[in-house]
């Protein structure tokens, strides 16, 4: 948990950087452009830059809750796949945006996270996974609809692009990390001892059946008179 509080929160420090040193030179040509070769650069830069404070604040939440999530939950899955992340949100802006248009910003790479947790909550089906996939929805769930065009000046295309990301690199790396071992209920280890004794020959849970318990009394072959019994004659007295 340490590890991957500090990971997220080295990676928001960054961005705050990086943001104070846009104030001072032209940040266009580091942008995603879309349908250019020089736009492509963007792929590797824009996600590092923001166009203004509330944008940057926005991400730096989301990027700083679901990567200590994730870095909690899939330490292997998240390393592997954080660099198809931050290329699909670029290449999804580069794709699908609108011409002479600049997309930037760390969104793209929150809503690939986002999808990851939830898909592979719904891959892999544990316990933990399943936690973590609802804790991410629950508090990101809205991204599910910002992947679509809804308002102006937001780059649904990269906000896509990572969810497409985000959801391929569930798929493949799904196993990296290994599952849990689960907690077994006290009927499924009823279940299991029975399964052994009847291996052992015993069909249920007692040790040995009756009639193989030594006796250690018997009864008398004859048994003792205990009584006799007396005839009364009616008479017409």
């Amino acid at each position: 948990m340490w590890r991957a509080a500090v990971a997220s929160g080295g990676f928001v420090a960054l961005l705050w950087l990086c943001f104070g040193l846009q104030q001072t030179f032209d940040w266009t040509l580091l942008s995603v452009t879309p349908h250019t070769a020089e736009g492509l650069l963007g792929l590797l830069t824009a996600p590092l830059l923001h166009g203004s404070f509330a944008h940057l604040l926005a991400n730096c939440t989301a990027l700083l809750l679901l990567g200590t999530l994730a870095g909690i939950a899939y330490p292997r899955t998240s390393l592997r796949a954080l660099p198809l992340l931050w290329l699909g949100s670029g290449l999804g802006a580069w794709l699908l945006g609108q011409p002479e248009s600049h997309h930037l910003g760390a969104s793209g790479l929150a809503h690939g996270l986002m999808f990851l947790l939830f898909t592979l909550g719904l891959l892999r089906r544990d316990r933990a996974s399943i936690a973590t996939g609802m804790i991410a929805f629950l508090f990101f769930g809205g991204m599910l609809l910002t992947i679509f065009p809804r308002e102006a000046g937001v780059s649904w295309e990269s906000h896509l692009g990572g969810a497409l990301a985000g959801i391929l690199a569930a798929i493949l790396f799904r196993r990296s990390d290994p599952t849990p071992a689960r907690k077994k209920y006290s009927w499924e280890i009823e279940e299991e001892l029975e399964r052994e004794q009847a291996q052992a020959g015993f069909d249920t849970f007692e040790t040995r059946a009756p009639e193989d318990v030594p006796v250690i009394w018997h009864r008398d072959t004859e048994p003792e008179r205990r009584g006799v019994v007396l005839t009364f004659h009616r008479t017409d007295d």
